[in-house]
């Protein structure tokens, strides 16, 4: 290409730092290679000959895609940093997956790695870092920083299709007296859980069913399995669908809520992170963007 853009074989050859032989036998090797005569050399010049004329556009595009190609590979082949892993409560795998697509529309792409963790898990992952940060509920791990703060409002309680609840066109708490309802094991205070297990164990005398409900749709199946009713929120009832389970609203439903927010560690803040941070608000702000 230089001896086609300088029309001389010598200053070519200082330019690649090369012998003017040496560059001489290379064009002469490749026009043996495509059986054409790509310059007309005389001993005082070098010109293009009309085959070269016709074949140098081609050439100019294929050192061009060559040179990109080389790029993009040195790009993709290069660690960028810009994947950051979020742990989130499987209630709301709408919103994590809304904030992944809105990371990979920015320039430059945050990849979003999403991991699907109860509270439990994604308290453990926080602590340990495995994770940058993680949507979950009330009560966030102490020490930790809490933003872009929602609320899911308990509204319906789960029943087995077969149970005789599951005609009811509305149930009170109150009706759950001798009854099992599904309890996490651990209720810390400030929980949605902790304010259930207080309303059910006063006069109506609900017996808690304790059990490992870090994953409401999970626990389901010991709703379908007869273990016990389980209090749901709306959402839940809006996003699944199972034969075996029926959702009955509460009478007074809405009134306990999830309270849930994105929880991460502001000592581990970087780039990445804050434009996650950035991303769950605005799609907060904006429930359909």
């Amino acid at each position: 290409m230089l001896v086609a853009q300088r029309l001389s074989f010598s200053r070519a050859a200082a330019e690649l730092g090369m012998s003017q032989p040496a560059v001489s036998q290379a064009i002469g090797r490749l026009e043996r290679t495509l059986e054409l005569r790509l310059f007309e050399r005389t001993s005082r010049e070098v010109q293009l000959s009309d085959a070269g004329k016709v074949l140098l556009p081609y050439a100019e595009s294929l050192l061009e895609q060559a040179a990109a190609f080389s790029v993009e590979a040195s790009r993709l082949a290069a660690p960028t940093g810009r994947t950051i892993r979020l742990a989130y409560c499987p209630l709301v795998g709408g919103l994590a997956a809304r904030v992944a697509r809105r990371l990979s529309r920015r320039s430059p792409v945050i990849e979003l790695e999403l991991y699907a963790a109860g509270w439990s898990t994604a308290t453990a992952e926080l602590a340990q870092a495995t994770v940058s940060a993680a949507i979950m509920s009330r009560p966030f791990p102490p020490g930790l920083a809490t933003t872009a703060r929602f609320h899911v409002p308990i509204t319906h309680l789960a029943v087995p299709a077969s149970a005789p609840l599951a005609t009811a066109s509305r149930v009170r708490l109150d009706q759950l007296a001798g009854r099992d309802v599904l309890m996490p094991r651990s209720r810390p205070p400030g929980g949605v859980w902790a304010q259930l297990a207080a309303q059910l164990l006063g006069p109506s005398g609900s017996r808690l069913a304790p059990d490992t409900l870090d994953d409401l749709p999970g626990a389901l199946d010991l709703v379908a399995a007869g273990r016990g009713y389980l209090p749901v929120p709306r959402l839940l009832v809006e996003t699944v669908i199972r034969p075996d389970v029926r959702f009955v609203p509460l009478e007074d439903g809405g009134v306990v809520r999830m309270t849930y927010a994105l929880v991460w560690c502001q000592d581990r803040a970087s780039a990445e992170l804050m434009a996650l941070v950035q991303a769950v608000q605005e799609i907060l702000r904006t429930p359909r963007s």
